[in-house]
């Protein structure tokens, strides 16, 4: 099938890639990429003759696409596909891979569209492709919207094929080496993203050498400076210590011959970023960073990574508690290696590595892996899923809890970091979590449902706070309770990007639950003012007058608009008034006497319909800060625009000017006869400083059984008196009565009263 492309002069957009323009060709430039292209096929010599085929239409597509585009090194625009292309090769990636990664810019830049892409290449491949392009065709109200939901985009297409991700760590890495050639100005941003977002993911996914190398490219262009100050200081420690590292590794090569044992020993550096950021988190100098080099010994087997280590430790003195063991309790992307330190010649302090080479390639290249082992032997590796599989998997899990791009990105910035602490379930099930995870965390990670429903814990045995982070090596048992659920406090503490997108779920679900009650009770009293006895069930009978009334409120169901008077985005009298004129229409009259007594009471009440209240009725009921009204002071109550149902004391200097502009919006409440809890209220203590004033005070309050909730004192040392500002818990203005009166008889309180009360 022939396909038409769009020339990069015809889309009306400048390329959006960093360090690309247009501009026109030359032999001399064509030459150029043709040779770039050649060295890609050098190293596709593991792909089947028909799949060397694809890519090579691939290129010939991308080479037309990017006709006339040049880059802002003076190089054909097309030589950045077949460098993105040449390091997927490097991991071994498949052919539609490899055509996606030749072909990814093409509908950014070139204006090629899905479609196109499909029936010349396969809808997988345009599924790739379109998953690394950003929403330029979209419009969003600042630049981070659109960033997030570019990020969004992605990392979905990432969760329905780990392919994705790595062509754009491959784009993202060729794009950085090349960033010189970009303008100064744009550096700062560009390696601020690949350091806050790229360098990270590579690491969640075990890709260390891409890792490694986005971090020292970013940390280049950011800080230059520093960047060349490190170089310089790397170099010469390198030069000062050369003959001793070289002492080292041939003493530990010798060691190795005499046991008899096969190893590869390899050296390694420490990236400048890496020794950058140690300095400046642990407020270190240079001269006191001790582990920029070390040694990998790669060997044979699993045992032999223990042997090996048992021969390290025979040759030089081990550092105390600085042995990990990443083999038997591996880390969450995939990597495992056993790490210790030794104390060499001259006293110098060096990091052995020691793992097997399977390990070494997973270490390396992570979630490629799966991949380079398809090619030699994966029953070796036992890849059958790609590594970090849970990660990715999780990434749909949060989507379908939150739509909202801004809210998904923060979720998964929580989890980027693959710094873990390994705990146990009680039946020896090991888990790994963020470094800073807490119980709830866990109980979120062995189910939504445990999560949903903790109570409390024990760790080792011991009861402990849902808040407690976890440490290595502990023992968490959750104790649930069916009618537990999640507290909206939890959100302050919890680690995980899955805890804390399940636990905005639940309250979200719950509150529209609650909304909707209300909702309910308050068409109810709105069409009894009507004439109205009950609220109209949704029966076939009555199913025309309520497709009207939908449509009227522009609701897609009947449950939908009882929500949205809960909330205050519907009034109940509007929607009252027109349900009765529709009844009307259709020949049901309403209660004369029902209707007379109803409207008497509600001209003498001023609202539009009663609300009785007894505490119980969660986040669809708040009670407002300004006044804290309590059972027993007379009360008001305002629908705000979404956010339910707002009570106020009804002498309350706010809901006074709330009623002068919004009157419509206040409806009749009322205190039930036997509230179900307490609530907070503010009291105010004036007392002369002295010792023990405190906790007399607290001890008057303590008698008439207010519970103290919070105190805030302020800093008034050397006068004769201060105020006491404290939040208290009671059930009823009674009780409140006896709490001051108890206060005013208290020795060295000078005054007692109800404070952000109007009334």
């Amino acid at each position: 099938m022939s396909t038409t492309l769009k020339t990069p002069s015809g889309n009306g957009r400048a390329p959006d890639k960093p360090g690309s323009e247009k501009g026109a060709a030359n032999p001399a430039a064509a030459n150029a990429a043709a040779a770039s292209f050649a060295s890609l096929t050098a190293k596709l010599d593991y792909l089947p003759a028909p799949d060397l085929e694809l890519v090579r239409m691939a290129y010939r597509f991308a080479d037309q696409a990017h006709l006339g585009q040049i880059r802002n090194s003076g190089e054909p625009y097309i030589t950045h596909p077949i460098a993105v292309a040449t390091q997927c090769a490097e991991w071994k990636l498949d052919a539609q891979a490899l055509m996606a990664a030749l072909l990814h810019d093409a509908m950014e830049d070139c204006g090629v569209t899905k479609i196109e892409l499909t029936e010349r290449f396969g809808s997988p491949v345009a599924e790739l492709v379109d998953g690394l392009t950003k929403l330029d065709r979209l419009h969003f109200n600042s630049r981070e919207e659109n960033q997030a939901e570019s990020f969004r985009k992605m990392l979905l297409a990432m969760a329905r094929d780990i392919r994705v991700i790595l062509i754009k760590l491959a784009d993202r890495a060729h794009n950085m080496r090349t960033l010189s050639d970009v303008p100064r100005e744009k550096w700062a941003r560009i390696a601020s993203e690949t350091l806050d977002v790229y360098a990270p993911i590579a690491h969640r996914l075990g890709l260390n050498q891409i890792y490694r190398e986005l971090q020292n490219l970013a940390f280049g262009h950011l800080r230059p400076w520093r960047f060349a100050v490190l170089s310089k200081a790397v170099a010469k420690a390198r030069s000062r210590r050369r003959d001793l590292i070289q002492k080292v590794q041939k003493e530990v090569e010798s060691a190795f011959t005499e046991s008899g044992m096969k190893v590869r020993i390899s050296g390694r550096e420490k990236t400048l970023y890496s020794i950058y950021k140690k300095m400046d988190e642990k407020h270190l100098s240079f001269a006191e960073v001790t582990d920029i080099y070390g040694f990998r010994v790669l060997v044979p087997t699993v045992i032999d990574c223990y042997t090996a280590l048992g021969t390290l430790h025979q040759l030089y003195k081990p550092v105390p508690g600085r042995f990990k063991d990443h083999i038997a309790i591996g880390k969450v992307n995939g990597y495992q290696s056993l790490h210790t330190t030794l104390v060499g010649p001259s006293s110098i302090t060096v990091e052995f590595q020691v793992r097997t080479e399977s390990m070494n390639i997973v270490a390396e290249s992570g979630v490629a892996a799966h991949w380079l082992y398809k090619v030699g032997n994966q029953s070796e590796a036992g890849l059958g899923d790609p590594l970090g599989s849970k990660w990715i998997q999780s990434l749909l899990d949060i989507q379908d809890e939150t739509r909202d791009a801004a809210e998904f990105w923060d979720h998964v910035k929580v989890d980027l970091f693959p710094d873990a602490v390994y705990v146990f379930t009680p039946r020896s099930q090991i888990m790994a979590l963020p470094r800073g995870a807490t119980v709830v965390d866990f109980a979120y990670s062995i189910h939504s449902n445990i999560g949903d429903q903790t109570q409390s814990a024990k760790i080792n045995g011991e009861p402990t706070p849902l808040r407690t982070e976890l440490k290595n090596g502990d023992v968490i048992e959750i104790v649930t309770a069916a009618d537990a659920t999640p507290n909206p406090n939890w959100l302050s503490f919890v680690r995980t990007a899955r805890a804390r997108s399940k636990i905005r779920q639940h309250l979200k679900t719950l509150a529209l639950a609650d909304s909707q009650g209300l909702g309910e009770k308050m068409l109810t009293q709105a069409l009894r003012a009507e004439g109205i006895d009950k609220t109209l069930e949704e029966t076939a009978k009555n199913k025309q007058i309520w497709e009207k009334l939908l449509r009227f409120s522009g609701n897609k169901s009947r449950s939908e608009l009882l929500t949205d008077i809960g909330m205050g985005k519907r009034i109940a009298s509007i929607v009252a008034k027109r349900l009765r004129a529709l009844l009307t229409d259709s020949g049901e009259k309403p209660d004369a006497i029902l209707l007379t007594r109803e409207r008497f009471a509600m001209r003498q009440s001023g609202s539009q319909g009663g609300v009785v209240l007894d505490g119980s009725e969660n986040a669809s009921v708040s009670y407002a800060r300004c006044c804290r009204p309590v059972p027993g002071d007379k009360i008001v109550g305002y629908l705000g625009r979404g956010e339910g149902l707002i009570v106020h004391a009804d002498g309350c200097a706010v809901a006074k000017k709330l009623k002068n502009k919004d009157s419509e919006r206040f409806i009749e409440v009322d205190w039930s006869d036997e509230p179900v809890r307490a609530f907070e209220t503010e009291v105010l203590v004036s007392v002369t400083n002295g010792k023990g004033v405190l906790a007399r005070v607290a001890a008057a309050l303590a008698a008439a059984e207010a519970d103290i909730t919070h105190v805030d004192m302020r800093n008034e040392a050397g006068h004769e008196a201060t105020d006491l500002r404290f939040l208290i818990a009671v059930h009823d203005r009674n009780q409140l009565d006896t709490a001051l009166r108890n206060l005013r008889k208290t020795l060295s309180v000078l005054k007692a009263e109800r404070g952000s009360h109007s009334s």
